[in-house]
């Protein structure tokens, strides 16, 4: 899938870039901000609430609710649902190097991120075909991670 996204960059580019439209830096956000600079692939409110009181800093479920609200409006953050009612939230990457899918198991539900260049073009193809300028895209496949499918064949 390519090099990790370098988490100083992408956090300092957001931060500026909300900066110059204005908004202050909420301790919060900033924390929300920071922690999703440095991860691989996406993760739900509660587990960004849950690593940033692990990691001692004093924010509130709801702030980091209306902070990935904010950065999700704003574009920096985008949100995938993967059913259940469940959404999860990575950043988006300016450069777009960093695209990628999801995999979701819908026995424990582990998530994991894949990257496939036939799949791309495909879906380039598909913009093609229909005419359509199409501005992003997210493909959530579900089923049975490795460690569940022999337990669902049984």
């Amino acid at each position: 899938m390519g090099a990790h996204p370098d988490p100083s960059s992408w956090a300092e580019a957001t931060a500026a870039a909300l900066r110059s439209r204005g908004h202050r830096s909420g301790g919060a956000r900033s924390a929300v901000i920071e922690l999703l600079g440095r991860q691989h692939c996406c993760l739900t409110a509660q587990e960004i609430y849950d690593q940033l009181r692990s990691e001692g800093r004093r924010v509130g479920i709801a702030s980091v609710y209306r902070s990935l609200e904010q950065l999700t409006r704003d574009g920096f953050v985008q949100r995938i649902d993967i059913g259940a009612g469940t959404s999860r939230f990575e950043p988006i990457h300016a450069d777009g190097q960093h695209h990628h899918h999801h995999l979701v198991c819908d026995d424990c539900g582990k998530v994991e991120a894949f990257a496939d260049a036939e799949l791309e073009r495909a879906l380039r193809r598909v913009e093609g075909r229909t005419g359509y300028s199409v501005a992003g895209h997210d493909v959530v496949l579900r089923g049975a991670c490795r460690e569940c499918a022999p337990a669902a064949r049984s």
